[in-house]
């Protein structure tokens, strides 16, 4: 049976069936990873920014196809973890902006081809310099193909195959536009995983209907690393229960976000509220859930609502909860730290015990878990940046695919001024955060601290995932490999020689200081072997090493 238009309920079952089918494939996503190396996280990425969507779809009852779309924009917003997660958010944004504008509760074939043209519009408007050979190629030819046949549809159906037919063509040929995706020997994974998403939206066209227990399940926590939140012990638990609800407003553009967030705060803490259009989204910790939920609806409808009980959580915070859901990466939820406002409040981001204590000592207030692997998704930010209170916040992503995150979550933010330095490395953010000036302005701090990135040299030594040739440089599955400047200096079997010819290609007689965070699994005695290197090329250049207990990398390198 061929549909002419796409309702709310189908809708739903589309989106839901295509973050399924994401889900089920995301290792071969995650596979097509440029670099050969052990952080290929672009499927994982995407398919926890759908089922973020889907988790707040799957809770609304609504059939219009406005109220859906939005719902799932607005998810997928707060959710997005990554490059293409942020860009898949806003592909679907550009899908709801589209849908807004309908006068019925569903879409015909002409308005679903003019959301998907405008789906690739936002999404190239979410990033500042476009890059074709992406994902953004990939959704941008196909609703151009479909836009130009329209005529010839007669169905949703034939829309979609063409679409997809459309998406699969563009997608061979991303490593012709891209020259790093040609080297490497890989098409590109963020189209990779859209086609994969599209795939599960037409199954659900044709009645192929995937399991809906798969998508809906618990998503991960906000992972904010607080000081001492580790060292919790018996915590008296001020505020007892995690209430989280999503309001739709009655009169969006008259409301004052501050006549529910100066009312919370007193009532409460750990408080997020954000706005999008007619939806208020809150977050707060209190022992009145039932009075916050009855000021909230003072403004609009309640549209879901979550309360969870975290002294019954914090029994088991080292593992399982009553429920079954493992609340360990949880911890900061349950102590957050109330400060008055100050005029700087300091984010970055990182992995490893060592990493995080290098960054606090340096003055940062908020450490947020993540970086390779596992880049955490907009709503973190949100968070971490309502809880350090302050005027200015300055953010350090530490790694190229975690800034287009860390920039949607302050383009997200009210009454602060958020400035997020395009930081790449953990060993960019901390050379950074050495020329920190709490006197000076943002703009000024901005400024310095950019210069710093821009004049130091940084690199990691990790080890490959597979055979490759990059750069030059033969890549056997397994060796140790050193890089700097995104690209691969070395690659061989030995983790000393590998970290030292690295070391000789950024060292030269100009270098005053190099910086190693040394990742788990390294001796010490190869450490001080290093270090003798290190003297070896350059007997004045001062080096610092830092126990970093990081994963992935062996080395992280800093030289100034």
């Amino acid at each position: 049976m061929s549909n002419k238009k796409i309702s709310g309920d189908l809708f739903k079952k589309m989106v839901t069936n295509g973050a399924i089918h994401l889900k089920n494939n995301h290792k071969e996503v995650d596979h097509l990873n440029v670099f050969p190396v052990p952080d290929g996280d672009t499927g994982t990425n995407m398919q926890m920014t759908m089922m973020a969507g889907v988790k707040e779809v799957s809770q609304d009852q609504s059939n219009s196809i406005v109220d859906v779309s939005k719902i799932l924009s607005r998810g997928l917003l707060m959710g997005a973890r990554g490059n293409s997660g942020v860009i898949l958010s806003q592909f679907f944004r550009g899908l709801y902006s589209e849908i807004s504008k309908i006068n019925n509760g569903s879409l015909t074939i002409k308005e679903f081809i003019q959301a998907l043209v405008g789906g690739y519009q936002m999404a190239y408007r979410a990033v500042m310099d476009p890059v074709e050979g992406t994902i953004l190629t990939v959704v941008r030819e196909s609703a151009e193909r479909v836009l130009k046949d329209q005529k010839k549809y007669t169905s949703i159906e034939d829309v979609l195959k063409a679409y997809l037919m459309q998406a699969k063509e563009t997608l061979i040929k991303t490593p012709e536009l891209l020259p790093v995706l040609k080297e490497a020997g890989v098409v590109d994974s963020g189209g990779a995983g859209f086609i994969k998403i599209i795939e599960g939206m037409l199954m659900a066209l044709e009645g192929e209907i995937l399991s809906e227990l798969d998508a809906i399940q618990s998503m991960p926590q906000a992972n904010l690393d607080y000081v001492g939140a580790h060292n919790l012990g018996e915590v008296d638990i001020k505020f007892g229960y995690c209430t989280e609800f999503i309001v739709q407003l009655f009169d969006w553009e008259n409301f004052d976000i501050n006549s529910v967030r100066n009312p919370l705060e007193q009532m409460g803490d750990s408080l997020v509220v954000v706005t999008d259009e007619d939806l208020l989204k809150v977050h707060v910790h209190t022992n009145q859930p039932g009075v916050a939920l009855t000021l909230a609806q003072k403004f609009g409808e309640l549209k879901t609502i979550k309360v969870d009980n975290m002294r019954t959580q914090h029994g088991n915070i080292t593992g399982q909860d009553h429920s079954g859901h493992d609340h360990s990466q949880a911890v900061p939820e349950l102590a957050p730290v109330k400060k008055p406002r100050s005029k700087y409040g300091l984010i970055a981001v990182g992995q490893g015990e060592g990493v995080k204590t290098a960054f606090k000592e340096l003055g940062v207030d908020m450490i947020i878990d993540g970086g390779q692997t596992m880049n955490p998704p907009t709503e973190d930010f949100i968070k971490a940046i309502e809880a350090v209170n302050a005027d200015n916040v300055i953010i350090l992503p530490n790694n190229s695919n975690i800034i287009l995150t860390a920039e949607q979550a302050a383009s997200l933010t009210e009454n602060q001024n958020v400035s997020v330095l395009k930081t790449k490395t953990v060993a960019q953010g901390y050379s950074a955060m050495i020329s920190f000036d709490p006197t000076a302005t943002i703009e000024e701090n901005t400024d310095v601290m950019m210069d710093v990135v821009n004049e130091m040299k940084s690199g990691e030594v990790t080890y490959a995932v597979r055979d490759t040739e990059m750069h030059g440089v033969q890549v056997k599955n397994g060796d140790y490999i050193g890089i700097s400047k995104s690209k691969i200096i070395v690659s061989c079997k030995d983790r000393y020689e590998a970290v030292t010819s690295l070391l000789e290609s950024m060292i030269t007689e100009d270098s005053e200081i190099a910086t190693l965070f040394i990742g788990n699994g390294v001796s010490e005695d190869e450490v001080e072997k290093v270090v003798e290197f290190v003297a070896s090329i350059n007997e004045d250049c001062e080096v610092e090493t830092i126990n970093g207990k990081q994963d992935v990398y062996s080395y992280i390198i800093a030289v100034e």
